[in-house]
């Protein structure tokens, strides 16, 4: 599927190059969010301004590559708002805003309700809230690009954690309409979706079933999604097996779920009694 992605990338953004830009990435204390902005600062991106809900982590990061960092919490609307204003005050206009912020909860249906609406606000909401800021300013100026980290769970799904597979799908369901809606006026829009990272997420944890095809590095999912945004991708899928799991899910919905239940089985055991 990312072969075919290469082939029919709309012509439109491919040759998007980051010199000379000013972009914007969230999550940008650690992980896969830090990896973007010293490859951005590495292309030549005019400013990077790097953002967190650990304002102190958005600092040291920025102060790698001479950077603006930003304290924002990406659940609140006010603080998205707040940095864009910023970052076009001091930086200039935005022309890619990197949404790569996003939390995880473990459980199902029995996840209280204020994990839920969380999940909601950061891995959707926070998507929703910086097109809302930035598309009529992107469009005034002639386009711009949005690159959305969503997680192969947002293609598939994920074991162990409803809340997060739920707001994963809905996260690429945005980025869809929005690329489709606004593409005719030059807004690109790409979406980043690894398996298993070894970020802060992951970290401690007894590697699970979106490890299954190894847990990569955030360098290289970051340069995965950069790559399609400088192609004009819509889809980047830094473990290439994603898209092999795509088509088996398109061509046998059924068969495809009853995979799905023996990884259940494997990676969440069922307690005795349960």
């Amino acid at each position: 599927m990312e072969v075919a992605g290469r082939e029919f990338a709309n012509r439109e953004f491919a040759g998007w190059e980051f010199a000379g830009r000013v972009a914007v990435v969230t999550g940008a204390a650690g992980g896969i969010g830090r990896s973007l902005t010293l490859l951005l600062a590495r292309s030549g991106a005019a400013r990077v301004v790097c953002a967190d809900i650990d304002a102190e982590g958005a600092a040291r990061t920025a102060a790698e590559i001479g950077g603006i960092g930003v304290g924002a919490d990406m659940a609140r609307d006010d603080d998205i708002r707040r940095l864009i204003d910023e970052a076009e005050s001091r930086a200039g206009p935005v022309d890619l805003f990197c949404g790569n912020a996003g939390i995880i909860r473990r459980g199902g249906e029995e996840v209280p309700d204020a994990d839920w609406q969380l999940s909601w606000d950061v891995n959707v909401m926070a998507h929703v809230r910086a097109a809302r800021h930035l598309v009529p300013r992107m469009r005034s100026r002639g386009g711009g690009h949005f690159l959305i980290t969503a997680s192969a769970a947002g293609l598939l799904n994920q074991v162990g954690a409803a809340s997060y597979a739920v707001t994963k799908h809905a996260a690429v369901g945005f980025a869809e309409w929005l690329a489709l809606t606004y593409g005719d006026d030059g807004i690109g829009v790409t979406i980043l979706c690894p398996q298993a990272v070894r970020t802060g997420m992951t970290a401690g944890r007894t590697p699970g079933v979106a490890s299954i095809d190894g847990m990569m590095e955030p360098d290289d999912v970051a340069e995965s999604g950069l790559q399609a945004v400088r192609e004009g991708r819509f889809l980047a899928l830094p473990h290439a097996e994603v898209a092999g799991y795509m088509l088996r899910k398109a061509e046998n919905y059924d068969r495809w779920i009853g995979g799905m239940r023996k990884l259940n089985r494997r990676f969440m055991p069922r307690q005795a009694g349960a």
